[in-house]
């Protein structure tokens, strides 16, 4: 049974730093795709970051030189790690895998098959 168990949101001022965790469990590291997502109220669940089985990481263009995605060597923690944090990346963020036939994750051309239960993310100005 895969299990996905986020940690590390919280509130922070604008410009300041968080990084989020994702313990996963029971997952088969083989054909993947595993990432963020975030959602606000009201709004659809869009993808932040992904990386592919190779290792090769994918970033939504709002985040891109400011949140970086990383593995540990046991492939069993995901990692976000999320600089210059601005009010409206303010959202519940959630851990997400899927088990895909394509070695490439562009976000948006791939969805999730499983989620974590997600933590919250305040960016105050």
């Amino acid at each position: 049974q895969v299990q996905l168990v986020e940690s590390g949101g919280g509130s922070v001022q604008s410009g300041g730093s968080l990084r989020l965790a994702c313990a996963i469990y029971g997952f088969a590291y083989s054909g993947h795709c595993i990432g963020w997502f975030r959602q606000t109220p009201g709004k659809e669940r869009e993808g932040v970051a992904a990386i592919d089985s190779d290792g090769s990481a994918y970033y939504a263009d709002a985040v891109k030189g400011r949140f970086t995605i990383s593995q540990d060597n046991a492939k069993n923690t995901l990692n976000l790690q999320m600089n210059s944090l601005k009010p409206e990346d303010t959202a519940m963020y959630y851990c997400a895998a899927a088990y895909v036939r394509t070695t490439a994750c562009y976000l948006g051309s791939w969805w999730p098959n499983y989620w974590g239960q997600g933590t919250q993310v305040t960016v105050s100005s």
